[in-house]
């Protein structure tokens, strides 16, 4: 990463899934930070990406949302947490990809700053782990309620490991309860 970038990024154990890392200044009046810049993206990134939407949600503790994707309009998301944290995951739909069938996941906190990239045709979804989040994400392409799909959180072939404490069962919506089996989900 050259000096001048006030942006760090790492590549996950599926590289294509990278955490961001903007440089945060504080002093004794609290901090700040670019939360995206495009030019400092693009190069720290190699990436050529437009973003056209952002989304902000506000979550209770224990709340997963996901596994979503769409089949159409694929998205590419860079996420983000502004307040609480959330353990966020990414998995690979790629048929072509080496990570084929692969999850990461990554913790993203208003205090740690860290963001994830998650690059088109990954099925993303995150728990939120404190008592309240608030998420954010820009796309890459717009919400097609058409080409909604959504990959069953708890798979056993995926066996993600979610932090949920024992006896926790985590608050969803119909939608995302009904999430489809690894087998069965559509893939890209």
């Amino acid at each position: 990463m050259p000096n001048n970038l006030k942006l760090q990024v790492t590549p996950t154990a599926i590289p294509d899934v990278l955490i961001l890392e903007p440089k945060v200044f504080g002093d004794q009046r609290g901090w700040f930070t670019e939360s995206f810049n495009a030019d400092d993206f693009s190069k720290a990134t190699n990436l050529d990406v437009a973003f056209v939407q952002d989304n902000h949600s506000f979550s209770r503790q224990w709340t997963l949302r996901g596994l979503h994707y769409q089949l159409k309009h694929t998205q590419g998301k860079l996420v983000r947490v502004t307040q609480g944290s959330v353990f966020d995951v990414a998995v690979d739909l790629r048929k072509e990809s080496l990570t084929f069938g692969k999850w990461v996941g990554v913790e993203l906190s208003a205090q740690n700053h860290k963001q994830l990239w998650v690059p088109p045709g990954f099925a993303h979804g995150f728990l939120v782990l404190s008592e309240t989040a608030e998420f954010l994400y820009k796309t890459t392409d717009y919400y097609d309620p058409l080409s909604e799909a959504c990959l069953a959180w708890n798979d056993p072939r995926l066996a993600i490991q979610w932090p949920l404490p024992n006896g926790v069962t985590p608050n969803m919506n119909a939608k995302d309860l009904a999430g489809l089996a690894w087998n069965v989900t559509p893939k890209f």
